[in-house]
């Protein structure tokens, strides 16, 4: 997540530069002045139903309007997951298309072509592309207790509000299961058919791999899990408390590394900062990390020290995702590719 400032110390800060891990990520920013406004040749379900639409939102704030709305604007990832239940969205914002213009990791499977991008990177988002939408609601997450909408930034955020209510959806110091049945929730009131047999199946394949994980877990307590994420000058290692992903995996029973809260200060209470010449503080068998596009992923490290960790040498590093997408189907793979991990590791530290 983009491009935060070491002055602006907020969550909002700390998780725009590399998640719930990395302050010192810098961004290339991707331009989106060729954005299309592609929305409007696919009809959603929701836009073919009438009749008034009321959601409650983790905020405690309830949006109604006379009919189930249609333009809906949402944070990339909460496009993605309501992709997956076929709601489509008419603009996004949040990262959205890579450097090369190729589809984000958080876009998962929506056709980026066919929606305005508003914003792609940290403190962009286009208002006057936003009001030519004619949204009817704009949806985001929220890594924070304040209810700090995700993505939609500080400088133009009541200007964004006079145009259209919004949902917002927390993804903060709770287990992945819950936002997972909110944002279920969420696409059912927007007209998704949640009794589809592609929807239904992939709620019991997540059920089917979250038992996998417990059963991997407790088969080797001993293996000990980093998150970790890099930028160019840092690396950052994850505590478990407030992430949704590493709260359920812990939950299920999976060994995690946890730096004191002490060593957390400084990331707001979500990660340590550590130097290249001390990454190897401390021991892990598996390191998970970030995948996002706006860190460092593991081939790409060079720095020696990375090298010599025993679980990089053991080939026991897998991709994290920080953000995920929150549908069931999306999500059934972060289990399954941790739980393999898990069944296959080695102690090496």
């Amino acid at each position: 997540m983009p491009n935060a400032r070491a002055t602006q110390l907020s969550r909002r800060g700390i998780l725009a530069a590399g998640g719930a891990l990395g302050l010192g990520a810098v961004l290339a920013a991707c331009g989106d002045d060729d954005a299309k406004d592609g929305g409007s040749a696919e009809e959603t379900a929701a836009a073919a139903k009438s009749g008034p639409w009321t959601f409650k939102d983790d905020r405690g704030t309830t949006v109604k309007l006379d009919k189930i709305p249609a333009n809906i604007v949402a944070f990339t990832g909460v496009a993605a997951a309501l992709y997956d239940y076929g709601i489509s969205v008419k603009g996004v914002f949040g990262p959205t298309r890579t450097t090369d213009g190729k589809a984000d990791v958080q876009a998962g499977d929506m056709d980026i072509s066919k929606v305005t991008v508003l914003g792609n990177v940290w403190d962009e988002f286009n208002v006057e592309k936003y009001a030519a939408l004619a949204p009817d609601v704009l949806i985001s997450t929220m890594f924070d207790d304040a209810g700090t909408l995700w993505y939609v930034p500080e400088t133009s955020k009541d200007k964004i509000a006079k145009l259209a209510p919004s949902v917002g959806v927390s993804v903060y110091d709770r287990q992945l299961d819950k936002p997972l049945q909110r944002m279920w929730e969420l696409a059912e009131s927007l007209g998704a058919d949640m009794k589809a047999a592609a929807v239904t199946d992939a709620k019991k394949r997540f059920e089917t791999a979250a038992a996998r994980l417990r059963a991997a877990a407790k088969a080797k307590p001993d293996i000990k899990v980093m998150a970790g994420s890099a930028s160019q000058e840092l690396f950052y290692v994850s505590g478990t408390n407030l992430s949704i992903d590493l709260e359920y995996f812990k939950a299920l029973g999976v060994n995690f590394v946890e730096p004191p809260e002490s060593a957390k200060k400084q990331g707001g209470g979500w990660y340590e900062s550590l130097s290249w010449e001390n990454v190897d503080k401390y021991q892990a068998d598996i390191i998970m990390m970030d995948d996002r596009s706006q860190t460092i992923q593991p081939a790409d490290i060079t720095e020696a020290t990375w090298k010599k960790l025993p679980a990089v040498k053991a080939n026991q590093v897998i991709a994290r995702s920080p953000e995920p997408i929150l549908s069931y189907g999306k999500c059934v793979p972060l289990l399954d590719n941790l739980a393999e991990a898990l069944e296959n590791a080695k102690k090496v530290s």
